[in-house]
């Protein structure tokens, strides 16, 4: 007990009223670890749960559409310029939607 990382227990009393709302709104972020609740939520004052379940997939996508992409450079003659301009302007906009997924993983807590 002597190399704990928190050496100090703060002990308070609450009712049982107070204890559920507490219990609700830990379920509501999905956490089960009251010390890790009660540190965050008097440390920062608030605590929310970001919902990401559908960006894997979307990254996914992206990472086909992609793929699709180059597989159709490697096909087009690099003389046509009709074609190799849709392609780089396809890439470029391919890229800002990465800059755009990536600018939303780093606002994640």
């Amino acid at each position: 007990m002597g190399n704990r990382e928190r050496p100090i227990q703060i002990k308070f009393f609450v009712t049982e009223q107070e204890r559920e709302v507490i219990r609700q709104r830990m379920e509501l972020i999905g956490t089960t670890n009251l010390s890790a609740y009660m540190r965050k939520i008097s440390q920062d004052g608030f605590l929310y749960r970001v919902n990401i379940d559908g960006l894997p997939e979307i990254c996914k996508a992206v990472e086909g559409v992609g793929k699709n992409i180059n597989q159709i450079a490697k096909r087009v003659n690099s003389t046509d310029t009709i074609y190799a301009e849709d392609i780089r302007q396809m890439k470029e906009e391919l890229d800002q939607i990465w800059k755009l997924i990536n600018k939303l993983f780093r606002k994640i807590p």
